[in-house]
């Protein structure tokens, strides 16, 4: 049961605690720095193969170090690559995270070859042959706003493959055009703010609602902290978060994408499939970066 993760890729390179930047050229030292494989599909394509499943990702890097690294952590995780297209001339997408000390996360972010991302560089065949299709990031990768791209995406679901999608910016504008996705979609996972910018609603459960009009099966809004909203056409459940020490909250909605996607493949419904991302997502929260805490993790035991 192969899942498909395609969408935004992006290298990060995490340090924490950050309680301030030094001043001129001063130096601050910290408890540890990471570079990790993040982004709404490489990231949650690294926890999928963490927690034990077959993942292919699909996705645009840049023909540079960024890129080459960004292709060789996922091939060690197990993550199948042959998907990922190099960019010449373009740069991977990258961030810098300064971690604070309450695991919250300000980034320096540059974009890059995400943004080039097109239905050209993809494996159709790989696509609709997929028991799940991850769509990561659709309100950034523009190239994939094209009417042949959703023919693609209702194939595939004619042919039993699952789509979930995730969003990655906090943009009013690309936030917006990652709608027209939905007719094509099976389940949608957005964050609050998100889920808000998307509908124009003024809570969570509205915004839910006016989703869920858009044909999807279920919408599953992440709350941080306050766990999340799963909506289906038969009401609304509320899911709290896990009490866990906070590190770092880098990736924990990838990792909620990855558990929620074990969960419907598991023959889980979409409630206990999003108490399982739940639980996915309240490991890597315990850690430095956007697979931390997953090594060895077998989803059946959470």
């Amino acid at each position: 049961m192969t899942v498909v993760t395609l969408g935004v890729h992006i290298v990060d390179v995490l340090a924490r605690p950050v309680e301030s930047i030094p001043e001129g050229q001063d130096t601050h030292l910290l408890e540890q720095i990471r570079i990790t494989a993040a982004g709404a599909a490489a990231g949650t394509a690294v926890d999928l193969a963490k927690i034990g499943l077959p993942v292919a990702s699909a996705g645009a890097v840049g023909d540079d170090e960024l890129g080459d690294f960004l292709i060789m952590i996922m091939a060690r995780h197990g993550v199948d690559v042959t998907g990922v297209v190099r960019k010449p001339g373009e740069q991977t997408a990258a961030s810098i995270l300064p971690i604070r000390p309450d695991g919250g996360r300000p980034s320096f972010h540059v974009p890059g070859a995400n943004l080039g991302l097109s239905l050209a560089d993809l494996d159709k065949a790989r696509i609709t042959g997929a028991s799940a299709l991850h769509l990561g990031g659709m309100d950034v990768t523009w190239g994939l706003h094209d009417p042949a791209f959703f023919a693609l995406l209702d194939e595939a679901r004619a042919g039993g493959t699952v789509v979930t999608m995730d969003l990655l910016s906090n943009m009013p504008d690309l936030v917006a055009g990652a709608r027209t996705f939905l007719p094509h979609v099976d389940h949608v996972l957005p964050n609050e703010e998100q889920a808000l910018m998307l509908t124009g609603a003024d809570s969570v459960e509205e915004a839910a609602a006016a989703l869920l009009g858009e044909g999807v099966a279920s919408v599953v809004v992440t709350l941080g902290g306050e766990g999340s909203l799963v909506a289906t056409s038969g009401g609304h459940t509320r899911i709290p978060a896990l009490d866990v020490p906070v590190v770092d909250t880098t990736g924990c909605g990838d990792a909620y994408c990855a558990g929620f996607i074990a969960g419907l493949l598991d023959g889980r419904d979409v409630v206990g499939a999003a108490r399982l991302g739940t639980a996915v997502a309240a490991r890597v929260a315990g850690g430095l970066g956007s697979d931390a805490g997953l090594d060895g993790l077998d989803p059946a035991t959470l």
